[in-house]
């Protein structure tokens, strides 16, 4: 599945990959391949990416939005450290 990072400012982050975790309002969660589509919006917290070698990225966010349909994840992220 494919996923995007994106700022106000640049593109943080696009690949390949096989897993994110995100800082859900109502807790973190994980998104697979063919994950169910939906729209959340993010807490201040790690988002997690494992690629397609199994190497894991964290990148701290600062609020934002995240939309999974048809494996296809994009992230929009107030701020990324």
């Amino acid at each position: 599945m494919k996923a995007e990072i994106i700022t106000p400012d640049y593109k943080v982050f696009e690949a390949e990959i096989k897993s994110i975790r995100v800082p859900g309002k109502k807790g973190s969660f994980q998104v697979l391949k063919d994950h169910a589509p939906i729209i959340s919006t993010l807490e201040n917290g790690p988002v997690i990416i494992v690629d397609m070698t199994g190497k894991e990225t964290v990148y701290e966010i600062s609020g934002g939005v995240i939309e999974v349909r048809m494996n296809k994840i994009i992230l929009l992220a107030e701020s990324v450290k």
